[in-house]
C-alpha cells in the first residue's frame, strides 16, 4: 500500500450538494433558489400545467365534440379474424367465452361482428351487436347469428 492507492472508505463520501451551509461550501447565500419571486419563497409549488402566467396548453388547445354518457361502446371484431380463428382452432360456434379465451376481448366488453373479410365457414356466431353486410356474410355461409 503507497500514498496512490488511497481512498475514502465505502459509504464516507457523500454525493449530494449540502446546500444553504454558507458561502464557502459555493451554494450559500440564495442557495441555488435565485434572488426574488416565487420560487425563491418557502412553501412554493407551481400547480400542474402552469407556464409562467403564459396561457396554458390545455386552455389555449381548441375542445371539440361531444361523448354522451350513456353511449354504448363495441369491441369491433372483423369476419377475416373470425375465420382465422375457426381456421385455427377448429370451432363450430364462436361465442364470448371463445373470444375471451382467445384474447379478443375482455370480461366488460360489448361484442360487434363487423364485415370485413369473408367467412367460409358454417358457424353460429353469438355476440351483442352485428352490422348489416356482417349478418349477411354469416347467413350466405350457412351459419346463424344469435343476439346476446
Amino acid at each position: 500500500m503507497n500514498l496512490s492507492n488511497l481512498k475514502p472508505a465505502k459509504g464516507s463520501v457523500k454525493s449530494r450538494k449540502r446546500i444553504g451551509r454558507g458561502t464557502g461550501s459555493g451554494r450559500g447565500g440564495t442557495s441555488t433558489r435565485g434572488h426574488k419571486g416565487a420560487g425563491s419563497r418557502s412553501g412554493h409549488s407551481t400547480k400542474i400545467g402552469f407556464e409562467g402566467g403564459q396561457m396554458p396548453l390545455q386552455r389555449r388547445v381548441p375542445k371539440f365534440g361531444f361523448k354522451s354518457i350513456n353511449r354504448v361502446e363495441y369491441n369491433g371484431i372483423n369476419l377475416d379474424t373470425l375465420q382465422t380463428l375457426i381456421e385455427k382452432h377448429n370451432l363450430t360456434a364462436v361465442d364470448f367465452d371463445a373470444l375471451k379465451a382467445h384474447g379478443l376481448v375482455s370480461k366488460n366488453d360489448k361484442v360487434k361482428i363487423l364485415g370485413r373479410g369473408e367467412l367460409k365457414a358454417k358457424v353460429e356466431v353469438t355476440a351483442h351487436a352485428f352490422t348489416a353486410s356482417a349478418q349477411k356474410a354469416i347467413e350466405a355461409a350457412g351459419g346463424s347469428i344469435v343476439k346476446i
